[in-house]
């Protein structure tokens, strides 16, 4: 480990930068004040800043280059504004929620969650290399590690390509991804795979840890093994000769030092690309850890007083003047100025986000004024009446709140202003559509929903195949078409995973492109989402559905809401590959389909009933700008299929289901491995003079988006919903999309019908797996009695 003390003058810095880098942290400091002061004074609803935080940070910046990337949490303003990339205006803006001014989310993230444009408005990539690059910040302690390893392994990839098309998103893998992390944050599992990740596959990843000393309350000696992060993980360090990472460790309110580490350790990792911590000690939180509380109440008498003392920003104004780099005048007129410079862009950043309000107040005024004329005895709108009159800082929704209890207190009544009020709030809900509900997917030329269809073509004597051979098949097409595809995972490289989909590919395309990862979920995503996030065209593999609950929060948390919360400035379209649904055991046979369609919205979710299919699926995500599962069936790797002649042309449509047989009597609603027991058990039924029309509804996020299902239900008029997810789920989720959504409760004869697997997880064994899963006989005589009860003469008990 190195340790770092205080230069007199930091490498290659003038007295102009040095005034430049403190103007700086007093300027982050006066804006951190300020921010606690808009939310106590109730112009802004919660704010977090980087009080206490900020030298290290200019200290960092004089390390980051045009090209690296940056993976924080909540903080880190200090940063951008070294950097010059943000006004004060725009940090302000965030803060106020402004959705027309807040350049980092529209309005979708709250304060200190950054994020830089990697893509224009329509999909089309910018060039990164000419940047500093910022990737959407998370609030999940621990969250941005994972997508920070793909972020770095990107740059390992493109180093080992030699080039990067028109150096768009590369130069030559010399670029570094800098990840900062609080103290207590590395508790978390998610930090130490990811170390181990970045060390054991030797990526430019700077993980910088920011201590001081508390997690909120809780200090680290309840946190931190020997309270030291960096003693902690001193077996990770190298000694230059073998794989590691390097260590230093600085106290966070030494400027000289600080610099010295940034300087020396970057520059030792854009040539060696091993990864580096940078353990910054000894820092304080001034204002506390949020605008939820106060630190005073958990810190002692004696920590107060030494945080007063070592304040980063108190000890570089001490280093100046100790050093004769300037005057005690000239480091009041820098704090003067800053202090300044807060101010007006507070006051600029009010008063684009007010301005506007303000011309609603006195619209909606205006309006209530002409409606008092006439109505003012109704209590309902004279209580409502008043009530605006005494509107404190409102936010948009309390005038459409109060508009639309104005529209029911006067319903009935016939008045040219109520229709004003109603346009006005008809215009209000379409902006609030716009302003929160767009950008969840792809809304552009790159969207996955315009992926031309491509119908399968087959040959009149077309082969024959494994369905693990038509796979193999499409990821050798797709690996041969696309340069930028790389494929990942347990056991994906040297045996080509465990069910031979990418089976003697790695020889093939090298172990650069297809290659093996530890058992460590978590990351296996995070690389990924960082990799496309960097123009790389990754497909994940988690071995089994079960086991993507241990990848859950960065899938839910970071991959799905990534182009949503930076409002379409930043993309991932990540393949993540999976298998699942029926095999054997409690944790080889799960189908736990409620979890994924509740927790990851903004992924679209490919539900394959065959691995041509899924080929297909597949093929439509690669060419979009969209992230996708693709959970394929993992009893399907053995079935024979006939191969297609198009396969890597082959494209299935998202959100469009098949009518795999048509009928009369009964719509059959149903996906993966269920389809083919839903087909023997519809050969029964045959025989009972039942005609059941059969729909795959082949992906579940996006669902029927052309409402086929409905059609189908309009002609038999009953339906049933099949799956293997617990009662409740899935089979729920495709009653709720039919019925509700697409209105077919108007159509129904009978009850509609849920088939479903049973509350526990299928124990082991056939008899386990029998008992606990739909089965043909449990089809059959479901739909049996649900015709008997139509006409018990025809189908009789």
């Amino acid at each position: 480990m190195k340790e770092i003390a205080s230069k007199v003058t930091p490498v290659l810095s003038t007295k102009e930068e040095i005034l430049h880098d403190y103007f700086t942290c007093c300027l982050s400091r006066e804006v951190s004040v300020l921010i606690r002061k808009e939310v106590l004074t109730g112009k802004a609803k919660f704010g977090v800043s980087d009080d206490g935080k900020e030298v290290f940070q200019v200290a960092m910046a004089k390390a980051y280059k045009r090209g690296d990337f940056r993976a924080d949490y909540y903080r880190g303003h200090t940063l951008l504004l070294a950097l010059d990339l943000c006004t004060v205006e725009d940090l302000m803006a965030q803060l106020y929620a402004d959705t027309d001014n807040d350049p980092f989310s529209g309005g979708r993230q709250m304060n200190n969650h950054h994020a830089s444009p990697l893509v224009n408005k329509d999909g089309q990539w910018l060039k990164h290399t000419e940047r500093y690059n910022l990737s959407s910040d998370v609030s999940t302690t621990g969250g941005q590690m994972a997508r920070a390893v793909g972020l770095a392994l990107a740059s390992k990839k493109y180093r080992e390509a030699g080039t990067s098309e028109d150096n768009l998103f590369s130069d030559k893998g010399n670029e570094v991804c800098f990840c900062i992390i609080g103290d207590s944050s590395t508790s978390e599992g998610a930090f130490w795979e990811a170390v181990n990740a970045a060390c054991v596959q030797q990526i430019p990843l700077a993980i910088t840890v920011a201590d001081d000393g508390y997690g909120i309350s809780v200090p680290k000696k309840y946190q931190t093994t020997k309270e030291s992060i960096s003693e902690a993980l001193a077996g990770f360090e190298t000694n230059g000769l073998d794989e590691g990472m390097d260590i230093y460790h600085v106290n966070g309110w030494d400027y000289g030092a600080l610099c010295e580490a940034y300087e020396f350790g970057i520059n030792q990792m854009r040539m060696t690309h091993r990864p580096a911590l940078f353990h910054i000690d000894e820092l304080t939180q001034p204002q506390g850890h949020s605008t939820s509380g106060s630190h005073e109440r958990y810190k002692s008498k004696q920590r107060l007083s030494w945080e007063k003392a070592y304040d980063c920003n108190t000890q570089f104004r001490k280093w100046i003047l100790n050093n004769g780099m300037a005057t005690e005048e000239e480091l009041l007129g820098v704090e003067k100025r800053a202090a300044s410079k807060a101010k007006i862009g507070r006051d600029k950043a009010w008063k684009a986000y007010s301005k506007p309000l303000k011309e609603v107040e006195r619209f909606i005024r205006t309006q209530y004024d002409t409606l008092a004329e006439q109505f003012s005895a109704n209590p309902d709108f004279a209580a409502l009446y008043k009530e605006a009159k005494s509107f404190y800082n409102p936010f948009r929704s309390d005038f459409v709140r109060s508009v639309r209890r104005v529209l029911v207190a006067l319903r009935g009544v016939q008045h040219p202003t109520i229709q004003v009020l109603k346009n006005w709030l008809s215009e209000e809900q379409e902006r609030a559509h716009q302003k929160y509900h767009t950008q969840l997917y792809s809304e552009g030329p790159d969207a996955a929903l315009r992926v031309p269809v491509v119908a399968p073509a087959y040959a009149e004597n077309a082969p024959l195949k494994n369905g693990f051979e038509i796979l193999n098949t499409f990821f050798d097409k797709a690996l041969q078409k696309y340069a930028h595809l790389y494929a990942f995972g347990e056991d994906v490289g040297q045996i080509g995973d465990v069910n031979q989909g990418f089976a003697g590919l790695q020889d093939k395309y090298g172990e650069e492109r297809v290659f093996d990862t530890g058992i460590r979920e978590w990351t296996i995503v995070g690389q990924a989402i960082g990799m496309a996030m960097r123009g790389l065209r990754p497909i994940a593999e988690i071995q089994y559905l079960d086991y993507l609950i241990y990848a859950f929060s960065p899938l839910s948390d970071d991959l799905a809401t990534l182009r949503y919360r930076s409002n379409n400035q930043q993309i991932a379209p990540a393949i993540i590959r999976t298998r699942g649904h029926r095999l054997e055991g409690i944790w080889h046979s799960g189908s736990p389909m409620s979890v994924l369609l509740g927790g990851l919205r903004g992924i679209y979710v490919c539900v394959p009933r065959n691995m041509v299919q899924a080929s297909g699926m597949y093929n439509t995500l690669l060419q979009s700008g969209d992230p996708g599962l693709v959970i394929e069936c993992l009893n399907g790797y053995r079935l024979k299929e006939r191969l297609p002649e198009n396969l890597g042309t082959y494209t299935v449509p998202l959100g469009v289901p098949e009518v795999l047989s048509e009928g009369t009597d009964l719509t059959l609603v149903t996906y993966g491995s269920c389809v083919r027991i839903a087909q023997q058990a519809i050969a029964m039924l045959e025989r009972d003079g039942i005609s059941v029309e059969l729909i795959d509804v082949q992906t579940l996020l996006p669902f029927d988006l052309e409402h086929r299902i409905v059609t189908s239900l309009k002609k038999t008029n009953r339906i049933v919903f099949l799956d293997e997810d617990l009662p409740g789920g899935g089979s729920a989720y495709m009653l709720q999309q039919v019925l509700v959504t697409q209105k077919g409760y108007r159509y129904l004869d009978s009850e509609p019908l849920t088939i479903s697997a049973k509350d526990h997880r299928p124990p082991y064994g056939s008899d386990g797996d029998y008992f606990s899963k739909p089965n043909v006989e449990d089809i059959y005589e479901s739909v049996y009695a649900l015709m008997h009860e139509t006409d018990p003469i025809k189908f009789p008990l």
